[in-house]
Order: structure tokens, then sequence, then C-alpha cells
């Protein structure tokens, strides 16, 4: 599982992104003499003509790019998580593979890139691709989603939409492709406040956000992708009052504050709790969980687990949150 810590905020810019007021976080590229430059998680990162030779290094990144039409671009994709969203499946296939999981730096190299992007900092890793200030030494840009800094106060302190589609804008900036940028965001804007506007969830409705875990449950706290739908849809989610974003949960603590809903993490890795099918399976054949008013109920909402990170993928986080409340509230 991959885990970012952030510090605690609270979610308030998306509340403005849902009803498409004025967007507070733009872009801040700036242009000089052909050259693009961008401050991204404390280091100054530029490019001097759009790139031709990019490299993703998971798939949250390799789906913004190729929203973006920028499969040609493509040298590169590493960590695919989830099947690929049927749209961008063709554009997918013709992008190399990398590595299943994150490319060493030789392998990156190999490739001759000139930009890599990841939204996760344990790309950066010694171990994996190689550190971002090690790449700018020989030349080659390498972004990092502001929700995911090394240094958590050089970036976005909670996952806002807001603060998502700037970053969709800036990377779009970056490739000189500004007004693909611009109207990928309009369309994910649609979609949020129309996904905002059909929910019709009870006041105090409370919600469970189980990402993985049997034994150990891990559960959405605060500051990632579930606290920021839940301020949206007017969910109250029972652990709030966890400072972590991803914090391992309780049992005993979930059957104490008994959500009326669960909300799954459908994840595709095959390990112990998590596809959604297994969670609801060992809900069920748990004592201390089968007498949860959720499984009782059988009030389960599931979403893909790459969706619960800062992605294209986040919109539809939403809409399926707001249409399954829908189904098992009703």
């Amino acid at each position: 599982m991959k885990i970012r810590f952030i510090t605690a905020a609270m979610v308030v810019l998306a509340a403005t992104a849902a009803c498409g007021g004025t967007t507070a976080v733009e872009s801040a590229a700036s242009t000089a003499g052909g050259t693009t430059s961008v401050v991204n998680c404390g280091q100054r990162l530029s490019v001097a003509a759009p790139p031709q030779r990019a490299i993703t290094l998971e798939q949250n990144a390799t789906e913004i790019l190729l929203s973006l039409g920028l499969a040609d671009r493509m040298v590169g994709t590493s960590y695919q998580t989830d099947p690929v969203q049927p749209a961008l499946a063709d554009d997918y296939r013709s992008v190399p593979v990398l590595a299943k999981l994150y490319p060493s730096r030789e392998s990156v190299l190999q490739a001759r890139p000139d930009f890599l992007y990841s939204t996760f900092t344990s790309a950066y890793a010694g171990d994996a691709a190689g550190p971002r200030a090690e790449h700018a030494k020989v030349g080659i840009p390498a972004y990092l989603s502001p929700f995911a800094c090394e240094k958590p106060a050089d970036g976005h302190a909670s996952m806002s939409f807001e603060g998502l589609f700037a970053e969709i804008r800036e990377v779009a900036t970056l490739f000189g492709v500004a007004d693909r940028g611009t109207s990928l965001v309009a369309a994910q804007q649609k979609r949020l406040d129309a996904a905002v506007q059909s929910a019709a969830v009870p006041q105090g409705t409370t919600a469970l956000w189980y990402y993985s875990g049997t034994s150990t449950p891990y559960v959405a706290g605060q500051n990632g992708v579930p606290a920021a739908i839940s301020t949206l849809l007017g969910l109250e989610n029972v652990y709030a009052d966890a400072t972590q974003t991803w914090p391992a949960g309780s049992w005993e603590t979930i059957a104490t504050r008994d959500p009326d809903v669960i909300v799954l993490a459908d994840l595709t890795r095959g390990g112990d709790g998590d596809s959604a099918e297994s969670k609801i399976r060992y809900l069920r054949q748990n004592p201390a969980t089968a007498k949860l008013t959720a499984v009782r109920e059988g009030r389960f909402v599931t979403v893909s687990g790459s969706s619960m990170d800062p992605s294209i993928r986040s919109v539809e986080a939403v809409e399926q949150v707001g249409s399954g409340l829908r189904t098992v509230l009703r």
C-alpha cells in the first residue's frame, strides 16, 4: 500500500471547487525566452521546450498524461495498480512498460527521458528511480505531485480538487498544451459539480473508509481524497479524528462508532483484505464486525483503490460514492 502521511489541515478548498467557484490555486508556471519554469515541491524545475520523451513512474501520473493526449511523447511507464481506464487503454498500450513496479535509475536513464513525473514520493527513492536532485544534475526535470512533496510544507497540506486541477493545468503548461489542461479540468469540474449536486446524503450519515487489511484495518483519516469527498457530500467520517491520512484502525473502535455505510477500496494486488469482495466476506464472517449496522444492512459502496489517491480518477470516486449512497440509503 502506498500511504502518504501529510500534516493535519482542514479540507476547505474542496467546497469551492465543487461549487464551480474561482480557482484560488493557480499554476505558478512562468515562461521566459522559451523556457517554462515552476517551483515544484521546493525545487526549481524548468523545461527549455515542451518535453518529448517523458516517463511516468506510476499509474496516476500515467493516466494524467494520457488524458492530456500525450501518449506520443511518452517513452516509458511503470507501476500499474489497476486496469487502465478503458478510454485510455489503446494509448497506454503504445507506451513501453519499464518495470512492473518502479524502474531503477539505470533503467530510467537508458530510456533517455527529458521529463519524469510521479504522484508518489516513493518513486524517487534511492532504490527506485532515484532522487529528483540527482536527475536535475543531469538535466532531467523530475516533477512530483504537490500532494506528495518530500517536505509537506513545500506542497499542499491536504487534498482538494482545486489543488488537483491546478496540478493538471501546471503539467499541461510544462508540456505546451495548456489549452488541453484547461479543457480537461473543465470537464472534470463539470462532472464534480453534477456529482455533488445530485448527492442526497441524510444529515448525520456516518461512513468508514476501509482501504485494506483484515486483522488490522487501514482506514481513511484526515487530509486525503476520502476526507475531501466526505466534506463535499456531507458524510461524517468515523475516523475524522485520526491525524494521519491512512491510519491503522481497530475493529473494536469501529464497532463502537458503528458506521451507517462502509466505503470499500477495491484493490487488485491480491493481498489479504485487498479486493472489495474479500473485505465484504471478512466483514460478514468476523464476529467483531458481523453485527455492524452497515454489514447487517449490506450498506457497502465500492470504489477503485487508485481513485483514493489524488488522480484523474478522483472525480469518478465522488460519482461512485454519491451513486452508491443513493442506492444503499434509499
